[in-house]
């Protein structure tokens, strides 16, 4: 099955993520009830009481991106989700820098959680926690779809641009595997494939599910050229107390 068709299925409702979250723990019937109800009593600390406040990019179409002044995507429903399991409603801080969102995170007092495509890295690790993973994801290169260079050994080369959004997993590849590539980093991988589509870059490395998604519905003008079997996995980047009562719903 494609990543696109993945994606799609795990659009359902609320209700019925709110369910799916409530299995992961292994509960049922009343004991589902009595986990709901000792969570709700929790003693954690939160930015504000009653509200799981999360900080994004909003800038990962099918994820998390905007519509019009509205967070939509299925990282904003599945946090709606939760948020509902947990007796709290979500509100999305504005958009923000990827790079800027662990260190808020860590910082506290602003947000409760990060939620934007985080792949769960052992060097992440060392700064925050992750709850468990939601997607499994692999990494994407775009590139023009008349271009000649569609190949890591075409776009590893002197005067190749490679447009990435700063501190991902993406740019991470990307520097590692196309060192005679200039690597540009930019705020978020909408801007990258706009590039692309432009002609300012020869290419784009972001995930692999983003770049599917960009290609088939905003940028038809571009193809996905390489797939990369990266193996990653998202998770929720949380800190402090808050993590361990966010854990039990997933």
């Amino acid at each position: 099955m494609s990543y696109l068709k993945k994606i799609g299925a795990l659009f359902v409702s609320s209700a019925l993520m709110a369910s799916m979250l409530a299995g992961c723990g292994g509960n049922s019937g009343a004991g589902a009830a009595a986990s709901t109800d000792s969570a709700n009593a929790a003693s954690y600390t939160l930015v504000q009481d009653g509200k799981i406040i999360v900080a994004s990019d909003l800038a990962n179409p099918p994820f998390d991106y905007m519509d019009g002044t509205t967070a939509v995507g299925f990282e904003v429903d599945l946090m709606d989700a939760v948020a509902a399991k947990m007796g709290l409603t979500c509100e999305y801080l504005p958009a923000m820098k990827f790079d800027s969102i662990i260190p808020l995170i860590k910082q506290g007092g602003k947000a409760d959680c990060g939620v934007s495509n985080f792949t769960i890295t052992d060097e992440r690790k060392q700064e925050i926690d992750f709850t468990d993973p939601y997607i499994d994801s692999n990494q994407g290169v775009v590139v023009k779809a008349d271009s000649d260079k569609t190949t890591a050994e075409a776009l590893n080369a002197d005067g190749v641009k490679i447009a990435c959004q700063s501190g991902t997993t993406g740019e991470a590849w990307a520097q590692e595997n196309l060192p005679k590539a200039t690597i540009v980093s930019l705020d978020d991988p909408v801007q990258a494939v706009t590039g692309v589509s432009t002609g300012i870059y020869d290419a784009a490395s972001a995930d692999l599910p983003v770049m599917k998604y960009l290609c088939s519905n905003s940028f038809t003008d571009c193809q996905v050229a390489i797939e990369i079997p990266t193996g990653e996995q998202y998770g929720i980047a949380v800190f402090g107390i808050f993590r361990t009562d966010i854990h039990n719903f997933f």
